[in-house]
């Protein structure tokens, strides 16, 4: 397996870029996230298989925990040593956006990073493009969370020729089946500018499961080719499809305003 290639080597300086809330006492998937662990959702699996303890007593949903508490986690003690990183990768097609080990085209496997890392979100196996990656779980649901309405940049390129209407209606909104909610629902509207007859750029604040390709479907196109291309202020540039790099410092103060929105 091919592994990422490094695309400038500056890491950002010793102060935290990114502000969190300091509490006294924090929620245990909180704690967990801030460490760099893994995510809350994933904190939150571990909590329910009863693999996490607080001073040696297994721990419940909902638990809170102070600082001079040991946690563990497989028996493993929990602490935050680690500094906090944020990088870009330009994902190739076939890796899967995953930190299960035992799918082999996982995501972490992929970077082979020194620390371990989750990614932000997802991007669909054949979907190529900008994908974040941190060890800040705090910061996953800041970044994800649809009300906060933050935008996602695409570049699309379809089966056939583009009409006028079909871009109206990828601007307007598209009626798509929502799994979590289960139940038919119109997708938020898009900017949407043509490229070239087969492509165009796309711009959406959600990210429902593969929304991209089942917009399209709806509206009888195919998407052949779908590349991401920004996450709020994080451009790809001109980074090479499966190199990645560390977000610029001046990237986390501005992300780090738009996320205290």
């Amino acid at each position: 397996m091919k592994h990422a290639i490094q695309f400038g080597n500056t890491k950002h300086s010793d102060k935290e870029l990114i502000e969190h809330e300091v509490k006294a006492e924090v929620r245990l998937n909180k704690y967990l996230s801030s460490t760099g662990y893994c995510s809350r959702r994933e904190a939150d699996k571990l909590i329910e298989q009863g693999l996490v303890q607080i001073d040696g007593e297994v721990a419940k949903m909902g638990n809170k925990v102070c600082e001079h508490q040991v946690v563990r986690v497989n028996g493993e003690i929990i602490q935050n040593t680690t500094k906090r990183v944020y990088i870009v990768l330009n994902k190739p097609k076939g890796i899967t956006c995953t930190t299960d080990k035992k799918d082999a085209t996982n995501i972490v496997d992929y970077m082979n990073y020194e620390v371990p890392i989750f990614p932000i979100g997802r991007l669909d196996k054949d979907t190529t493009g900008l994908i974040l990656l941190t060890n800040d779980g705090d910061i996953v649901n800041k970044v994800l969370r649809s009300e906060n309405a933050h935008e996602k940049e695409y570049i699309v390129r379809v089966n056939r020729k583009i009409k006028k209407s079909f871009l109206d209606q990828m601007a307007e909104g598209v009626k798509i089946y929502n799994a979590v909610t289960n139940a038919y629902q119109l997708t938020k509207p898009a900017k949407v500018k043509q490229v070239d007859t087969h492509t165009f750029n796309l711009i959406i604040s959600e990210g429902m499961n593969r929304q991209i390709r089942r917009m399209c479907t709806a509206l009888d196109y195919h998407v052949d080719a779908l590349q991401r291309v920004r996450v709020m202020n994080i451009k790809l540039g001109q980074l090479p499809e499966g190199s990645w790099r560390y977000v610029s410092e001046n990237e986390l103060r501005v992300l780090n305003q738009q996320l205290q929105k």
